[in-house]
């Protein structure tokens, strides 16, 4: 999966296609014409309650591509204002990393493109969450 080019379009009529849920469900459930799923197909981009009936109605969560996007490419984001307010945006502890990240930046790190110090700085990964993702993915190559 290209986290950094997302065209969540195709990736809906991938996840249709998997699933085999017919046209006519997909109408109904959308509250759309035939005509305008295969223009959602399309876009590169939907809106955000439309993606949000998508991933109810294929149960995968579409979100969690932008999510990813945001952990690889995107830069740490400030703790503060410049001014020294704190945002009142919700703050979340944890990030979400699913397999293909996880296995994406174990891969860097095993063909030598990075280091584990450099994926903890880049990434902004801490040390004893790769150390644990290392472990897990020695031990089931087992």
């Amino acid at each position: 999966m290209n986290f950094k080019n997302i065209h969540i379009g195709q990736i809906i009529e991938q996840g249709v296609t998997e699933s085999g849920i017919e046209l006519s469900r997909i109408c109904s459930f959308l509250k759309c014409t035939e005509e305008e799923v295969r223009e959602m197909y399309l876009q590169k981009s939907i809106e955000v309650d439309i993606l949000l009936k998508w991933s109810k109605l294929l149960e995968y969560d579409f979100f969690r591509m932008y999510s990813q996007h945001l952990i690889l490419y995107a830069p740490p984001a400030a703790k503060e204002k410049e001014n020294g307010k704190k945002l009142s945006l919700p703050h979340f502890r944890k990030n979400i990393y699913t397999k293909e990240v996880i296995d994406f930046i174990l891969g860097r790190i095993q063909s030598g493109a990075m280091t584990k110090t450099e994926v903890m700085e880049r990434y902004k990964i801490p040390k004893t969450t790769l150390y644990k993702w290392i472990i897990k993915h020695k031990e089931q190559k087992k």
